[in-house]
């Protein structure tokens, strides 16, 4: 009776899988009917959201679709990145995501995290490589980066050091900083830029790991000197900063945050690189790489395997430094 019944069951397995992949074709050639939402995992009018709102008015063309850029910020982007984690996988929820939710913060608070990026998301592209610019304020006499190492390595547990949260990119910019120079810094997190260039200039904190976009006004007034990038060269729109690397004993300093579009895990694979060829398309325009550079962001597009092969990487380095200085969620 089973060996009777094994050719119905076969086929019936094959009818079943034929039926899904032609369905899956067809949602992708249709793709995309109706309009497409980007959901932005922090607050409105900051750099990631400007980023997605440029990159947005590309796609309406490019994509031939409607581009609704959301916002859902909160939890250090973990909200808005949970919310795209959950939506249905079909290409019309997609996430603008950083480094921070969908690579580091596994890493910081683990399990109190209520989803997994590398299960519940599926990368679509990079998009940008935004590095951060260390920056000292009037408190701290250091102009270079080799005598802010020189007077840190005096000064044990004296220099202080401002970051947008525990465990965000630039926490951990400081955190690489102390480990390869070999110097003890004391972190100081705050809830925004503003607030961490505030006092710095006024000389509470002494430095700040920051975005070129947010210090550049800061820098132009000479409220704050910017002492290195953490690039691993200099970035092309800052070439006036040297990157930290080229400071003896630095030399292998290298930590940018990033940008990339991300989908619920499961959508098609089809739908995806329609999208991952949209976003291509968008980001060949002179005028959006000139417009995401005055961010502080440098264009770079992937293939989905490419970036999915670029996150395991970052994700080694991050969890190394996140391991190496014990930083937990508070």
């Amino acid at each position: 009776m089973f060996l009777q019944s094994l050719p119905r069951r076969a086929l019936s397995v094959v009818a079943t899988l034929g039926a899904i992949l032609v369905s899956a074709g067809a949602h992708a050639q249709d793709y995309p009917s109706k309009p497409v939402t980007l959901i932005v995992p922090f607050s409105a009018g900051g750099g990631v959201d400007v980023m997605a709102r440029l990159l947005g008015e590309k796609l309406r063309d490019t994509l031939k679709a409607t581009i609704i850029v959301e916002n859902k910020p909160g939890a250090s982007g973990m909200l808005g990145a949970a919310y795209v984690a959950k939506a249905a996988p079909d290409g019309y929820t997609l996430l603008l995501g950083s480094a921070g939710e969908t690579a580091i913060n596994p890493y910081v608070y683990k399990d109190r995290m209520s989803y997994r990026p590398d299960r519940d998301l599926a990368p679509v592209s990079l998009v940008s490589r935004v590095p951060n610019v260390l920056v000292a304020g009037p408190s701290i006499k250091a102009s270079t980066m080799a005598e802010l190492v020189q007077y840190a390595k005096a000064h044990p547990g004296k220099v202080s050091y401002a970051s947008s949260g525990v465990g965000n990119p630039q926490h951990l910019n400081g955190a690489l900083l102390e480990s390869i120079a070999g110097v003890s810094m004391v972190h100081v997190p705050y809830k925004g830029a503003s607030g961490q260039l505030s006092d710095v200039t006024g000389g509470n904190v002494d430095l700040t790991f920051v975005s070129y976009a947010a210090a550049l006004p800061f820098i132009q007034s000479h409220k704050v000197r910017a002492l290195g990038v953490t690039s691993a060269k200099r970035a092309p729109f800052a070439q006036d900063i040297p990157a930290l690397s080229e400071t003896a004993g630095l030399e292998s300093y290298d930590l940018s945050n990033w940008f990339g579009v991300f989908a619920p895990a499961k959508t098609p694979a089809a739908v995806i690189d329609k999208v991952n060829q949209a976003i291509s398309a968008a980001l060949k325009d002179p005028d959006l790489a000139r417009r995401l550079s005055e961010q502080g962001g440098e264009v770079d597009v992937m293939t989905p395997s490419a970036f999915q092969d670029f996150i395991r990487a970052q994700s080694k380095q991050y969890q190394a430094i996140v391991e190496h200085a014990h930083i937990t969620a508070e």
